[in-house]
């Protein structure tokens, strides 16, 4: 199976994740190229969902199109469920999200969410977060100072992802070079930059349930 095929898998068990909801539920949606194969396989599958909240600006786009409601997160409390993808996923179920920028819309949604699932294949999986760059969301007139201290707090390497702004006006940076063993404590320090919007470090909010796809299948994790 090529990776497209792998991540349809692990999309198409994501609607069975969700089929048991009750009808007119609302779920969130992130933001991916998995995600957008869950978008795709959600709008053939006539779950009865009165919609979803969207996180990002792409996948707001994908999801009208199929005619899919989009519910703003400011009329709801909490959601029953959030589907999303990653770029590495650790054995305690952190990640790291934001290859796509969307990382600051992604972690407000999953905020509310009572349940994460992370879809993806089994390459997402590592033993120590750090070999995929961790972008860093950054208000523009503060990107080389947050860069330096950075550089300093981590000993990584920030670069600016040139040309890109996110769909709240801000630019990322991705630092390299680096090797997290304790994810939690570093979300924290590098959210108290002055400067920084979030990071995309996932560990306060981690995934709660793992589809993770193989040439076997797709594997089920759940956390705990």
């Amino acid at each position: 199976m090529n990776q497209d095929a792998l991540k349809k898998a692990a999309a198409q068990a994501a609607l069975e994740e969700i089929r048991a909801l009750a009808p007119n539920a609302i779920i969130g949606v992130g933001t991916g190229s998995t995600v957008n194969y869950f978008i795709d396989a959600l709008a053939h599958s006539a779950l009865p969902l009165r919609g979803a909240v969207s996180s990002s600006e792409a996948s707001s786009r994908r999801l009208a199109a199929h005619g899919i409601a989009l519910i703003s997160l400011d009329d709801i409390e909490t959601l029953p469920a959030y589907i999303d993808g990653a770029d590495e996923i650790d054995p305690g179920f952190n990640m790291i999200k934001g290859g796509g920028g969307a990382l600051t819309r992604e972690k407000i949604v999953a905020a509310v969410a009572q349940r994460f699932i992370c879809i993806g294949d089994a390459s997402k999986k590592v033993s120590v977060l750090g070999r995929f760059p961790l972008p860093v969301e950054v208000i523009p007139m503060a990107r080389a100072q947050v860069a330096r201290e950075i550089a300093r707090l981590t000993g990584g390497i920030p670069r600016w992802r040139e040309g890109f702004v996110t769909d709240n006006g801000n630019h990322i940076l991705d630092i390299h070079g680096l090797a997290i063993p304790n994810p939690a404590a570093l979300e924290t320090e590098l959210n108290q930059i002055t400067g920084v919007v979030t990071n995309g470090l996932f560990a306060r909010r981690g995934a709660d349930v793992l589809l993770l796809a193989a040439p076997s299948g797709v594997e089920r994790s759940e956390r705990g």
